[in-house]
């Protein structure tokens, strides 16, 4: 069961994850207080002693540096660097609450990535500044900064693709190592199969063995009480015949006086 501690920060980070969802103006200031909160009961949980387990608070705690990157990557002044921060931020992997079929935190990255690349679009493109009226200096200043953002988005391409190649690598690499890992589990199962097999039959030929080896232990025994009454039958006939022999000797031939 959750404690009361839990549930509460479980609240707070639900609202958090809408609230970030959500299009914030620049007089939005409750994300950042209720993340700062979300911190402090953090910390509380970890030395709750009925604290969730330590996956649980792995999730918790990515969930919250989350939002904290969101935080500081919206403070940036260029769109490019906007992007680039949110494309290092690591958003939850599980949903806070039940009802959510994907993380909400999955959600605001993507929306948030979304944004940036409208933003610097729309910066390259130039569609927030008007050209009419513009001095020969204002032209030649917006034709400066153009190339510096197209350097800017050169290099942010730049350093996308590379990580959309470092990512379609690693999952080549998962994708090779689940390979192996499945053709592995079914050697290991052919072997298993083999050796379940091989053991069955051995069980078989020994419970044939034993009921063999009974069945002439039981023979054995018969024989053995056949010949000892036969050898009994013998001693008590000749002991007899003995007896008889001694008393016919002591009647023919009587004691000499």
């Amino acid at each position: 069961m959750a404690s009361r501690l839990e549930i509460n920060f479980i609240r707070l980070l639900s609202r958090c994850e809408s609230i970030a969802s959500d299009k914030r103006g620049e007089a939005e200031w409750r994300l950042e207080k209720y993340v700062a909160a979300l911190e402090e009961m953090l910390v509380a949980l970890r030395k709750n002693p009925s604290k969730p387990t330590p996956e649980v608070l792995t999730e918790y705690t990515r969930k919250v540096d989350f939002l904290k990157g969101l935080l500081q990557a919206e403070k940036l002044s260029s769109p490019a660097e906007k992007a680039l921060a949110n494309q290092f931020l690591a958003p939850g992997r599980t949903p806070t609450i039940s009802n959510e079929r994907m993380s909400a935190t999955k959600t605001v990255h993507m929306q948030t990535k979304a944004r940036c690349t409208g933003e610097m679009r729309a910066e390259l493109l130039s569609t927030n500044s008007p050209l009419k009226g513009a001095t020969e200096t204002e032209l030649r200043n917006r034709k400066g900064l153009s190339v510096d953002e197209h350097q800017s988005a050169a290099e942010l391409d730049a350093v996308l693709q590379h990580h959309h190649n470092l990512q379609e690598k690693l999952a080549e690499d998962m994708l090779s190592l689940a390979r192996n890992l499945k053709n592995n589990t079914l050697a290991a199962q052919n072997i298993i199969r083999q050796d379940n097999q091989t053991l069955s039959q051995s069980m078989r030929q020994a419970d044939l063995n034993f009921e063999k080896l009974k069945t002439e232990s039981e023979r054995l025994e018969q024989h053995t009480k056949k010949s000892v009454n036969w050898l009994l039958w013998l001693m008590l006939i000749l002991v007899s015949f003995t007896f008889i022999s001694m008393i016919l000797f002591i009647r023919i031939f009587p004691r000499l006086r």
